[in-house]
């Protein structure tokens, strides 16, 4: 084992606490190994319209960290990767990474002429499959690496030689395997983030049936002007402008059958994304269905500020059903606590407010970590030397993970040094 090996970390998820872990730890002087199974680095912000509260684009703060990751030798990342396997103790762990083919190589220059020959569409992946995309694709315009993907179900296909002759660069490889790499690593950090709950288990809202019916996340792509309508938040069913919009808070959250826990940030991004709403319909009538508003701290200034808002109604009561009204519109029944009545509304757009479910509960980490009741790494039982970072250990907004990445970064670095001496 090389020397450089005995004093390198391995970061598993490249959102914000990850490529913050991997930044700190690398501009401290230590190799990082950072694995991301997406075709890009950036994790959900990628994703995102806006940050609350100050309702600004996660592009700048990307394009920082991405020049950071560029510019530093120390880190090494490998992107369309899995951990495998991760075996030892701390100080020693031996970990392999099964790396799938992007079938595009390094020559790539992002001019775009692959997609422009290729006539296969997929699913679009990053408009969470609200649009389609060529099969020879930009995973999203500043991506990093700034690289085009080729999709498998593609790269054997009559076709794919066709885009692969159309480039001029000889970027295009379809004959790439997937390969192994074994890395042998200090201390490993899981900021292997979250996914947005399955809205299609919530039966009683009619997210499958009703394509008004969406999601927070899909609506974070309604609003991006990269998004599947170019930034306009139009019904999904005729892409006509809404006339009213719901959100519907704890969608499958604080239940016992779906999430039991609060995720803690789906009030204020909805608060969000009504701004959105307001800013392209200023007349529009906009409902807020809440339990209760989690908004503390300096946070509570910004739902006073959309509480302010001229024709939105909050209405204290969980949404119990959704369906189908006489006039097609999404309709909603509810009990207004406050009012001490039953209520039916209806509206042209109503977005559910899924919680963050972390990735590790859905598909649990090859190796031995312990976990709690809700699926989030548990600190106490799991191996010394492996940490959590970001949504990995629990729900948390932008600021809250990118701060945390720090912390680990500190925490993975300890565990070499302690080792090392």
């Amino acid at each position: 084992m090389a020397e450089a090996d005995t004093k390198s970390i391995l970061v598993v998820g490249s959102g914000m606490s990850g490529m913050t872990a991997a930044i700190e730890a690398a501009e401290a002087g230590y190799n990082v190994y950072l694995i991301e199974k997406n075709p890009y680095l950036g994790g959900r912000v990628a994703q995102l319209y806006h940050y609350f509260p100050k309702l600004c684009s996660p592009n700048c703060g990307l394009e920082i960290n991405f020049r950071r990751i560029k510019s530093n030798p120390r880190i090494h990342a490998y992107t369309l990767a899995e951990v495998e396997s991760v075996s030892g103790t701390e100080g020693n762990f031996s970990v392999k990474v099964k790396v799938s083919p992007r079938y595009v190589n390094e020559k790539c220059t992002a001019c775009g002429t692959c997609a422009e020959s290729c006539e296969t569409e997929i699913e679009n992946k990053f408009n969470y499959g609200m649009d389609k995309t060529k099969a020879a694709y930009l995973p999203y315009n500043m991506a990093f690496p700034m690289r085009y993907v080729i999709d498998p179900s593609f790269a054997q296909t009559a076709e794919a030689q066709k885009v692969k002759d159309s480039c001029k660069y000889d970027a295009i490889d379809l004959n790439m395997q997937e390969k192994s790499i074994d890395l042998q690593v200090a201390s490993v950090v899981w900021a292997t983030g979250w996914q947005p709950y399955d809205a299609s288990k919530l039966d009683s809202y009619d997210f499958n049936n009703q394509p008004d019916v969406i999601s927070n996340v899909m609506m974070e792509r309604l609003a991006a002007v990269n998004g599947p309508t170019k930034g306009k938040i139009v019904k999904p069913s005729d892409g006509e402008a809404p006339q009213s919009v719901a959100f519907v808070q704890c969608a499958g959250s604080r239940d016992e059958n779906h999430l039991p826990y609060c995720s803690g940030i789906c009030c204020l991004a909805s608060l969000k994304q009504a701004t959105y709403v307001r800013e392209q319909y200023p007349d529009a009538k906009i409902y807020f269905f809440y339990i209760d508003i989690r908004a503390t701290d300096q946070l509570e200034d910004f739902y006073n500020k959309a509480k302010a808002e001229t024709n939105i109604e909050f209405v204290k009561g969980k949404v119990a059903k959704i369906q189908k009204g006489p006039d097609g519109k999404p309709l909603m029944r509810v009990e207004d606590t406050t009012k001490e009545s039953l209520r039916e509304l209806t509206a042209d757009l109503v977005v559910l407010a899924t919680g963050m479910q972390p990735n590790l509960a859905i598909t649990p980490a090859p190796a031995d970590i312990k976990y709690d009741e809700y699926g989030f790494i548990a600190q106490n039982g799991t191996p010394a030397g492996m940490y959590a970072a970001g949504c990995a250990s629990s729900p948390g907004n932008v600021t809250e993970v990118v701060s945390d990445g720090t912390g680990i970064a500190l925490k993975a670095v300890q565990s070499v040094v302690r080792r090392a001496n």
